[in-house]
């Protein structure tokens, strides 16, 4: 059998070996799983395999390669039509001739792990985001794949992109450039008319958080829940702008607002219904050298981007919202806003935990970060400054949400309170204290309900448990009032979370309501903060909450007596002070009447 093997063995060799040495089993070759040959680590520069299952030990399998040198590639890039509408811009195919292939790297290639959620950034996979505790989110990208085609010495970074929009940046060159004394900076500065006016209702509670208006060339950031209303909040701020007018120039410019999240004509239709006609130029695109090719092109007031984390770079290491790209892109807006003095708008999203997502550079590189809050049952929404370099961080903006868009709450120190009956002149376990949010000022209700035996449970909603549990034992300890802790349930009506220790007297006045059964009368709101051994505490700005009081008729406050001196008496004229030492003083003086 050997010897019928070898003859059969040489006559084949010796048949093929003038017609075709490399077609030997290619049958065989052809049928095997195929490899990229782009991903494989051999130092052979031709990426030839050889076959280990082949008896000819030099033999060689060449991949058949289809060559695709002729076609055209097709692709979209967004480009402006040419009647010049902003509504009207759409992304085209167009065809570009193929360069010559280049050389691949043989170097390993960098691989990034990316949270989609948050942009953390980790050197190798985690099933959990070590940054937002996330699962599954963590995304593999390449650097070699994403540069591809991109010569890594013309890389492009934010500033050169934003260069390449304006021309040149500085008005004055290096060379002239020299430190200037402070005396001389704002000398002939008119701060009357520095800022854009926002006029109307909604534009003043807007224009007070903002510290008195839009300041040209800032870079804003405004973040909040999805649905709380952003979107909605930006559109009618870009028609204010609009139409209002500089001080300093009464002409009026249009707002581009970009989106990369809708489009043209969902925005359209949200414009209909808040029932805006303003001068605003919609357009839809996420690439940010487009976007400012667009802002330069066009002599306009503002900027709004909606929103930060879906534009991207090209060149730049990382998908849309990642670490890199989030930095860069807002670094390009940041220098086209300081350099045109345009300011720009920015939508920003945020993470499971509330955070803004992304970098947290991003919110050091924006002038203004505002977060727009809400209750999810409720239409009120608080427009909240967290960073102003313009402004104080102290002041908050009330809305209320309505199908025709955000209205401002006149009467936002009474929003909290509920409807009560006209016929009834006391409430049992009902208080009233004032919180400051800001500088804003809120009367709230908490409501107390104790029960003869203990429940074994306990529900405290919008209170601190442990605050809670802390007034109801100094009530037990220091007032002598047997109370079973388990059986006093407590409630802050509207779904509003007391975290002041103001409320702490208001607590502890609505749990001696219940337990004692007696009424607390009308008009009396209750203002302090209490001890464990049972005395009672001033609480910060302790004046501007009584006068709110004040205003709205309370006839009695009571507060602790070492803040009965510092209120004084001027605008206190029809509210009585009532100060108290502990809290046997102040159940003797509110349930002795």
């Amino acid at each position: 059998m050997k010897f019928l093997r070898t003859i059969f063995i040489h006559h084949i060799h010796k048949r093929h070996h003038f017609l075709n040495p490399k077609c030997v089993f290619s049958s065989l070759a052809s049928s095997s799983p195929p490899e990229d040959t782009e991903t494989l680590h051999s130092t052979n520069p031709r990426n030839e395999s050889t076959n280990s299952w082949s008896i000819y030990g030099n033999l060689v399998v060449n991949p058949r390669i289809n060559d695709h040198s002729d076609e055209k590639i097709e692709e979209e890039k967004p480009s402006e039509s040419e009647n010049g509408s902003m509504m009207n811009l759409k992304n085209r195919s167009v065809i570009r001739p193929v360069t010559p292939p280049t050389k691949r790297s043989t170097g390993k290639v960098k691989t990034q792990w990316v949270c989609s959620n948050c942009g953390y950034t980790a050197g190798q996979w985690w099933g959990t985001c070590p940054s937002c505790t996330m699962v599954g989110t963590m995304k593999e990208f390449h650097e070699a794949k994403i540069n591809d085609g991109v010569d890594n010495n013309k890389v492009r970074s934010g500033i050169s992109v934003s260069e390449d929009a304006m021309g040149a940046w500085l008005p004055q060159r290096g060379d002239h450039l020299r430190p200037v004394k402070l005396s001389e900076v704002n000398r002939g500065f008119n701060e009357k008319g520095w800022r854009f006016p926002l006029s109307g209702p909604f534009g003043d509670e807007v224009s007070v958080v903002l510290g008195g208006g839009l300041v040209p060339g800032s870079l804003n950031l405004f973040s909040g829940d999805p649905g709380v209303g952003k979107s909605t909040l930006l559109l009618q701020m870009a028609a204010l702008v609009a139409d209002g007018c500089n001080g300093n120039d009464g002409e009026a410019l249009p707002v581009v607002y970009v989106s990369g999240e809708e489009s043209l004509q969902q925005i359209a239709h949200r414009a209909d219904r808040l029932g805006i006609k303003s001068d605003i130029y919609l357009y839809s695109s996420t690439d940010i050298e487009d976007i400012l090719r667009i802002a330069q092109s066009l002599p306009i007031r503002a900027l709004v981007v909606d929103s930060i984390q879906t534009v991207y770079l090209k060149g730049i290491t990382g998908s849309a919202g990642g670490v890199t790209q989030v930095k860069e892109c807002t670094s390009a807006l940041m220098r086209f806003a300081k350099t045109t003095n345009i300011p720009v708008l920015l939508i920003g999203h945020v993470t499971k935990s509330g955070d803004i997502a992304g970098p947290r550079v991003l919110e050091h590189i924006v002038d203004v970060v505002l977060y727009l809050e809400g209750e999810r049952f409720t239409s009120y929404r608080m427009l909240r400054a967290v960073k102003n370099r313009f402004g104080s961080t102290d002041e908050l903006g009330v809305f209320e949400m309505s199908e025709s868009g955000f209205k401002a709450v006149s009467n936002a120190t009474e929003m909290f309170l509920t409807e009560q009956d006209p016929d009834s002149d006391v409430l049992v376990g009902l208080a009233f204290t004032v919180i400051m949010d800001g500088s804003r000022t809120f009367i709230i209700e908490v409501q107390a309900l104790c029960l003869s035996e203990s429940t074994g449970s306990r529900v405290t909603n919008g209170i601190e448990a442990n605050r809670a549990n802390m007034i109801k034992c100094v009530l037990i300890k220091q007032a002598g009032l047997n109370i079973p802790v388990n059986s006093v349930h407590l409630n802050v009506v509207s779904g509003l979370t007391l975290s002041e220790t103001a409320g702490d007297l208001a607590i502890a006045a609505a749990i001696c309501s219940s337990f004692l059964e007696y009424p607390i009368p009308k008009g009396i709101a209750f203002i302090g903060e209490i001890g464990l051994s049972g005395e009672l505490r001033t609480v910060p700005r302790i004046d501007k909450r009584v006068h709110a009081l004040s205003k709205l008729g309370y006839k009695t406050c009571v507060v602790p007596k070492q803040a009965v001196k510092a209120l004084g008496t001027e605008g206190l004229e029809n509210i009585e002070i009532v100060g108290c030492k502990n809290l046997k003083e102040f159940i003797n003086v509110v349930f002795s009447r």
